[in-house]
């Protein structure tokens, strides 16, 4: 079996509802989303959600390649990407070819992708995530009334400018889950300097018991996370923008982080060997962004503990062999990763100029330099 090509169709994901963090907040329901078909000299075709631009630039470490050596020919895309780097774009490419070939080496299998990893047990427990900085209390309220009616006890709220606005919403948010002791945790996104880090959260936890806080301060700063990991009772959680294991080293080692996550969209080697990492320093393991990218690896390490589920919703064209309830991620019996793609009925995203200079993927000028808290 040899690697014979790739399509790249793109298409639109429906929110229904405007997604954002502290950064910002997106202007519409929709954002757009690329399926990579990756092509091979039988009737198997590797299907992945990810990362669509810069894949001719790693394609030629796979093409002519027998498919199932996944491990050899990522580590052979990181080689041929190495000179210029093989970071942001790129080490999405290089995930997203990933995630194709696992799906084709457990459809040549004849197995579910979980059971091929290793598997025992096809269900993975999750938590909530509504990316919900562009939403007022009732749209709030109701979002997560939705995940608690799939049996969500556990749930991440984008916060950051205001101490009283994040209370009242994580209020919100532990109404709508409708259990006595959820695990609510909240998300800053990377927008707060240490000493702010350590006030906001410390003013948060005078009411709020918050089992973690996310992105604190720089991804990279190892020094600054472990002095908010010591000073606040909840954990701190980071690495959903770490691109290779060596960038979570000094953070491992400087006990800078206490959740460590890996991002959905890096593929499933990447996070394997996150987690492999991760548990030789007995550390928990959290994939984050979920289309059911590493749902599959998830369920085969062993030190798994909680998946972010941002909605129930599929780009426009992809279904999926699996289910949603009881706060799980009930994966199915499908050969492959459990993604299936039908090209009519993709739904190509409105033609739009250059990049809104505001938004999510933008860091504002005050991020890191506020000093005192809001609210």
């Amino acid at each position: 079996m040899r690697v014979t090509g790739y399509r790249i169709i793109p298409t639109v994901l429906d929110w229904g509802r405007r997604i954002g963090d502290v950064n910002g907040v997106m202007p519409g329901d929709e954002t757009a989303s690329s399926i990579v078909l990756l092509d091979t000299d039988t009737d198997l075709v590797g299907v992945a959600v990810g990362q669509g631009s810069l894949i001719d630039t790693v394609f030629p470490a796979v093409e002519g390649e027998d498919p199932r050596s996944v491990n050899a020919l990522y580590d052979r895309m990181l080689a041929w990407s190495f000179k210029a780097g093989n970071a942001g774009a790129v080490f999405g490419a290089i995930g997203t070819i990933d995630l194709a070939l696992w799906d084709i080496k457990a459809k040549a299998a004849g197995e579910p992708l979980w059971r091929l990893l290793g598997g025992r047990d096809r269900t993975v427990r999750g938590y909530a995530s509504g990316l919900d900085a562009g939403l007022d209390d009732d749209q709030l309220h109701s979002l997560y009334s939705g995940f608690a009616q799939a049996g969500f006890t556990a749930a991440k709220l984008k916060g950051g400018r205001n101490v009283a606005d994040d209370l009242r919403r994580l209020e919100v948010v532990r109404d709508a889950l409708g259990v006595d002791h959820p695990v609510l945790a909240i998300d800053s996104n990377e927008s707060w300097n240490v000493k702010q880090a350590v006030r906001y959260v410390t003013a948060l936890e005078r009411s709020v018991d918050l089992a973690w806080v996310e992105e604190p301060v720089r991804r990279w700063d190892a020094e600054g996370l472990a002095t908010v990991s010591r000073q606040v009772c909840a954990a701190v959680a980071t690495g959903e923008n770490l691109t290779g294991i060596d960038q979570y080293l000094p953070l491992i080692t400087g006990r800078a982080v206490d959740l460590v996550q890996a991002g959905g969209g890096w593929g499933i080697t990447h996070f394997l060997r996150v987690a492999s990492l991760a548990a030789g320093h007995n550390l928990p393991v959290s994939p984050v962004g979920f289309f059911g990218h590493l749902a599959p690896a998830a369920a085969a390490v062993p030190n798994h503990a909680l998946t972010e589920v941002q909605g129930f919703s599929l780009p426009a064209g992809v279904t999926a062999d699996w289910d949603v309830d009881d706060g799980r991620i009930i994966l199915g019996s499908t050969p492959g990763n459990g993604l299936s793609f039908d090209e009519s009925a993709a739904r190509p995203p409105a033609i739009s100029g250059t990049p809104a200079p505001e938004g999510p993927h933008v860091r504002p000028a005050d991020a890191g330099l506020r000093m005192t808290l809001h609210g």
